[in-house]
């Protein structure tokens, strides 16, 4: 299937590799460019794409999947089909999973055994609670993130999976995890998972499963008669308590074992907080047993329960401890004195009957003889006095607020009817959940025997969950969040967005359905629309300013000026990011704006001092050259004539030769003759000359 890399999914998912290969399923690693994300997307095989029902079911159960929202488990963002292609989009988990830790690292010692079982049971609490049952839970489904934290993998999946699922196909990887009842082909509900975590949770323990054989349908088999060896056998050293969690979770009678994810995790609370707990009941007897010996004594023999019986958790304790030796932890001894103590009581109760019983009798024959005399006087008409006396009988009622619903046992009160089955169940933030929260009537209140007590029990603190406010106005929004009543920390923060208008919630944190608590903060994205990038390619520079100043989303702009021979001076020539690009706040975008070609007019700097030309060049960008020449006309340190003609366009950096006067040529200047001569005489008037005359 390797075939999908380089495509794009709906034109949004544009797959890059391949991460993993399951046996219905390829993963690829993909970049949604919708959100600008990478994703896993999960391909269905061609075999199974071919299937119409299966598809239809695959689609359904992810679909469901996906409104979960839970830190442990991984979201499901997207369900759809693309040409062929069956596929959901996933969250991408930078990680490994807890079967690749495993075998780099062995068995795991008893507080990282917890700390990843406690996060696995609250991810199958949360999903229980939808009526989601995983069906495949192994160490391969669970993911390990960086920082400790683990998400459960495949949820939904496992379940389509399970209707073409055989012992013989795809099973050998999960056979080791599968419960009793699914290697039975049996109907399975949230105890399936449990069992499986028991089993994962047994495997981090001692390094390996629990069952083991050559070929699958052997595994099955020791699955459904159970009897596996207790963990402290495999490896010693384990505590009592996480090893009586683990094999209750993976007991082969379903019935036995914890019945919700939410039960086992108040005893994983219990150990975490005391690892010395053992978890034996026969401590809470004798307590109860204690109370029961300070209430009015029966009257009716069959109406006593008999003394107690070890429970099935002291036969375990006792099975470790005949292991250990003989020797017994403090809290087994605790155990067994409180059980003692249990039956002491119980035979104190009986002999309190008897001597009751003896009483009553004495009195019967003594009111038979009143009774007799009564009649022999006549008049009178005879009084029932068993009836009186058994209608003005009075009662005190027990304190049952705070005790465990699942605790009290109305045998135990047999003066009273205490009404365990149908209680009223209502939140509290006092009490935790089972728990009795009030009664009517009230402790300590005198009653007639046979008053019928009611039990207010606890659901615990209400769960108040994140609501979903995508497409929501943000007034809408707000107002939605200030009626929860939390005194929640609102922060709006805005985000650019095409498919969601604007004004309107783009997305939250938390997510939709997700536990909000008091003072919590929730940050809301608020759409500021399309607010693509415009195209101002051409456009003067103050039409581009105008243009970006009207968008809705707050961004720096900078403006970079260079030559450009293709748009006039001032003309935005590029624009970084291009035209169509989405705008988020806080991005910088950057102008580029024409200098023009960069070409400039030479001028004339003829008969111009030297100094003066020189400026005039450099200022222009251009490099004069000075080369000098005898001039005549031409004063001295004054420009004669220039390389480039005046009025010519040439580019910034261009080389011009000007020629600089020195004067007249030394060479060419002819100094006066002096005559060697004697010079004669002149002529005066009255002298006469033979040329003179005529």
């Amino acid at each position: 299937m390797e075939n999908y890399i380089g495509r794009l999914l709906d034109s949004r998912y544009e797959i890059l590799e391949v991460i993993g290969t399951g046996g219905m399923a390829v993963v690829y690693k993909a970049l949604d460019h919708r959100l600008n994300r990478m994703v896993a997307v999960k391909i269905l095989k061609d075999e199974f794409s071919g299937n119409q029902e299966f598809c239809r079911r695959f689609h359904a159960e992810s679909q469901a999947v996906a409104m979960l929202s839970h830190p442990n488990i991984v979201s499901v963002y997207d369900v759809s089909r693309s040409g062929e292609a069956n596929y959901i989009v996933m969250e991408l988990i930078e990680g490994i999973s807890l079967k690749q830790y495993l075998e780099k690292k062995g068995p795991l010692n008893w507080r990282e055994t917890l700390h990843f079982s406690m996060q696995i049971a609250k991810a199958l609490d949360h999903a229980h609670s939808r009526g989601i049952v995983h069906r495949d839970i192994k160490p391969h489904n669970i993911m390990i993130l960086k920082d400790g934290s683990i998400k459960v993998a495949d949820f939904g999946i496992a379940r389509v999976g399970s209707a073409q699922n055989t012992l013989t196909r795809e099973a050998l990887g999960s056979v080791h995890y599968i419960s009793p009842e699914q290697a039975k082909g049996a109907r399975v509900d949230n105890r399936s998972d449990i069992y499986s975590l028991g089993v994962v949770m047994y495997e981090m323990l001692t390094g390996r499963t629990p069952y083991d054989g050559e070929t699958p349908v052997s595994v099955a088999i020791q699955h459904i008669n159970g009897g596996a060896r207790r963990p402290s056998e495999v490896l010693p050293g384990i505590p009592l308590g996480l090893e009586y969690i683990t094999m209750r979770a993976m007991n082969s009678n379903i019935e036995k074992r914890y019945a919700t994810a939410a039960e086992m995790l108040s005893d994983m609370e219990e150990f975490r907080k005391n690892p010395s707990l053992t978890f034996l009941p026969a401590v809470d007897a004798a307590a109860a047993a204690a109370a029961t010996a300070q209430k009015p004594q029966q009257t009716n023999q069959t109406q006593q329960r008999q003394p107690m019986t070890r429970t099935e958790a002291e036969r375990y304790a006792a099975a470790r401890a005949a292991k250990n030796g003989g020797a017994k932890t403090p809290e087994e001894r605790r155990a067994e004195r409180a059980r003692r103590e249990a039956e002491q009581a119980a035979e104190r109760r009986k002999k309190l009957i008897i001597i009751a019983s003896i009483s009553a009798a004495i009195v019967l024959v003594i009111l038979a003889i009143v009774l007799v005399t009564a009649l022999s006087g006549g008049g009178d008409e005879p009084v029932d006095a068993s009836t009186e006396s058994t209608a003005d009988e009075i009662v005190r009622v027990d304190n049952f607020v705070g005790m465990r619903l699942e605790d009290i046992d109305p045998e135990d009160y047999p003066d009273l009817d205490v009404d365990v089955r149908h209680v009223t169940e209502e939140y509290s933030d006092e009490y935790d959940a089972g728990y009795v929260m009030a009664q009517d009537p009230e402790a300590g209140e005198e009653v007639k025997v046979g008053r019928t007590v009611n039990l207010t029990v606890s659901k615990g603190k209400e769960e108040i969950l994140m609501p979903d406010l995508v497409n929501v106005s943000e007034a809408d929004a707000m107002k939605q969040l200030e009626a929860l009543k939390l005194g929640l920390k609102i922060t709006l923060k805005d985000e650019s967005n095409e498919d969601v208008r604007q004004g309107n919630i783009v997305r939250t944190e938390p997510k939709a359905n997700e536990p909000l608590e008091k003072s919590q903060e929730v940050v809301l994205y608020v759409s500021l629309g399309e607010n693509k990038m415009p195209n101002l390619i051409g456009d003067t520079v103050d039409n581009a300013k105008a243009r970006l100043k009207a968008l809705k989303v707050s961004v720096s702009i900078e403006y970079l000026y260079d030559v450009n021979d293709k748009y006039e001076k001032d003309r935005v020539y590029r624009t970084d990011p291009q035209a169509g690009d989405q705008l988020e706040p806080g991005d910088k975008i950057f102008i580029y704006v024409s200098e023009g070609d960069g070409k400039v007019e030479m001028p004339s700097v003829l008969i111009t001092s030297l100094e003066d030309a020189q400026k005039t060049l450099k200022d222009l960008g251009l490099v004069p050259l000075l080369n000098e020449v005898y001039d005549a006309e031409v004063p001295v340190g004054f420009v004669v004539s220039q390389s480039v003609l005046p009025g010519t366009k040439v580019e910034k950096g261009t080389y011009v030769t000007i020629d600089i006067s020195k004067g007249p040529d030394p060479a060419l200047t002819v100094p006066p003759t002096e005559s060697t001569a004697e010079p004669t005489e002149a002529p005066t008037e009255n002298s006469t000359s033979s040329e003179s005359k005529p």
